[in-house]
């Protein structure tokens, strides 16, 4: 019985037994003080009258002290009865009874995915499950939490215990196993999912690195810090020590590249048409995207303008990438070449982006609002004074490794204001403010969800794709079911809505599909396009 039902139970109860009694008090104070008899109904009448405010009738007119305080006394508690039943009793009461019943027993289920509390470490996590239709279930704890995912759509059972929620949720038919909890809490949901039986992956996701260890022995078949991988995503973007040659490489397949590349204001690319730049004629790189103001523009043609400062989603092979990059730094580059790294927030994602800066032999300056070992400046971000104590002038980066989304906007804000040349990479925490802090004028934002989620994904789904947002991945895949086909005859683009890029075909990197083009059944495909898109392209082709 819940506890707002025990409540209301409780009063319906008691009032009856409040009001006898002040019936049978008042009985015996007008015979005794006034003199005057009352039957028992009319003494109950003015008892419950009084009680529930409501007002006397026709007995009103006492004239014994006693008799005054006493009804006034009744009043007052008939008062204090009424402001304590409403939002006690009342209130609680019809909400729960009026309000979406929380589900605490999951339906019939086979080789779905459990994750284990909900926050933004899985949330690009169960968009990626939702769009390729492998079955999932969420455990929470939070009343509050569980009802707005359950209003959002997403399944959910809310249990007030791990072993409770364990047993709804049919485990022993369960894929895998996901804690994204507390790292006690994680333990202890492996722990119990042990004492069952699971057979299952556990995959858990951690707060502090040295619970790596405990969490396996726990029984955690593979653990991962997403703090850890997002620090080294923004240094790695910051640094061309830490990624060589292009800034924000990432490999997808042997061959080929997935790379942001910065368009420097004397590049000689900068204001030409795609069409003008002959960027796959000069050097055999393919141009998928280009943020521009904080937005992604997905959809290019032949006159699409390179802007200066923008930022070029290019697909290719790292000599490819290379020979782009000649051409896109130009006289002046995104950033100040020898200039120091200003790193503001020196909590988990902060350390591993100093760590790595500092490893690659770069020049770190550290602010954060306390002062300890590795800070260099102890003040606020938001101070205009503390950044030009970090020498923000000569600054060739700053990277915001804040853990609050709304000081990091702020932040780009002020950053941008003192040092409009200077480059911004911001730690964002939930994937909604990626495009608000683009806004604000950071050059990149990368989410922590987006990290954990393309982690996560991977391993689950066994496909090889990097997401740059969600209206562009870039999947690859098999062509098994394209042999002997060509492109031209598939109407990929009409079907789907995305693209063939390049194919993978033994060591040779393919990004020009002419007309006499088939495709073999040991190809490997890459396709553009939005997340929704290129699933549709796995389900219909691969």
């Amino acid at each position: 019985m819940s506890r707002a039902r025990k409540r209301l139970l409780i009063l319906i109860a008691i009032l009856p037994l409040v009001v006898l009694m002040a019936a049978l008090t008042y009985q015996a104070g007008m015979k005794f003080f006034e003199g005057e008899e009352r039957d028992f109904w009319s003494a109950l009448e003015f008892a419950a009258e009084t009680v529930t405010t409501t007002g006397y009738g026709a007995d009103a007119d006492w004239q014994h002290p006693v008799m005054v305080l006493y009804v006034i006394s009744l009043q007052f508690v008939g008062l204090v009865l009424f402001y304590m039943i409403v939002p006690m009793y009342l209130i609680p009461f019809f909400e729960e009874r009026f309000e979406a019943r929380l589900p605490r027993q999951a339906p019939k289920l086979k080789d779905h995915v459990v994750i284990y509390r909900f926050g933004p470490l899985v949330e690009t996590l169960t968009e990626e499950l939702q769009r390729s239709g492998m079955p999932m279930l969420i455990i929470e704890h939070d009343a509050n939490l569980a009802r707005r995912l359950l209003e959002d759509k997403l399944p959910v059972i809310y249990a007030d215990q791990v072993s409770t929620a364990l047993d709804r949720v049919h485990l022993d038919r369960a894929r895998v196993l996901i804690g994204n909890g507390s790292d006690e809490e994680n333990a202890a949901m492996m722990l119990t999912a042990q004492q069952q039986g699971f057979q299952g992956e556990v995959l858990a996701l951690v707060e502090e690195p040295y619970h790596r260890k405990p969490m396996r022995l726990a029984g955690a078949t593979a653990v991962y810090t997403p703090r850890h991988v997002l620090g080294a995503a923004l240094a790695a973007r910051a640094s061309h020590r830490i990624s060589p040659r292009v800034s924000g490489i990432q490999q997808l397949g042997r061959r080929l590249r997935v790379a942001e590349i910065p368009v420097g204001v004397g590049s000689e690319i900068a204001g030409q048409t795609l069409a003008e730049a002959k960027i796959g004629q000069r050097t055999g790189a393919i141009i998928i995207g280009q943020w521009h103001n904080g937005r992604l523009e997905a959809e290019l043609d032949a006159a699409t303008l390179l802007e200066p400062r923008s930022i070029l989603v290019s697909l290719g092979s790292e000599e490819s990438l290379a020979r782009l990059t000649e051409i896109t730094v130009g006289d002046r580059g995104a950033t100040k070449v020898g200039g120091s790294f200003i790193v503001a927030g020196f909590g988990e994602v902060g350390r591993k982006v100093c760590q790595l800066l500092n490893d690659a032999g770069e020049t770190v300056v550290v602010i954060d609002q306390h002062g300890s070992p590795g800070v260099d400046v102890e003040g606020d971000v938001l101070e205009p004074g503390v950044l030009e104590a970090a020498d923000i002038a000569e600054a060739q980066t700053v990277i915001l490794a804040l853990d609050n989304d709304s000081s990091t906007l702020f932040a780009t804000v002020i950053v941008k204001d003192q040092a409009p040349d200077v480059t911004v990479i911001a730690r964002v925490n939930e994937a909604d403010n990626v495009e608000r802090i683009h806004h604000a004028g950071a050059d990149f934002a990368l989410s922590i969800s987006q990290v954990s989620g393309q982690l996560l994904a991977h391993r689950l789904l066994q496909q090889e794709a990097i997401a740059v947002d969600p209206q562009l991945r870039v999947l690859k895949t098999t062509a098994t079911r394209l042999a002997g086909r060509r492109p031209a005859s598939l109407d990929v683009r009409q079907r789907t809505g995305c693209s063939v890029v390049a194919v993978e075909r033994g060591d040779d990197l393919i990004v020009e599909l002419d007309s006499e083009f088939r495709f073999r059944s040991d190809d490997l495909v890459y396709v553009c396009g939005s997340s929704a898109s290129t699933q549709r392209f796995a389900e219909d082709y691969s």
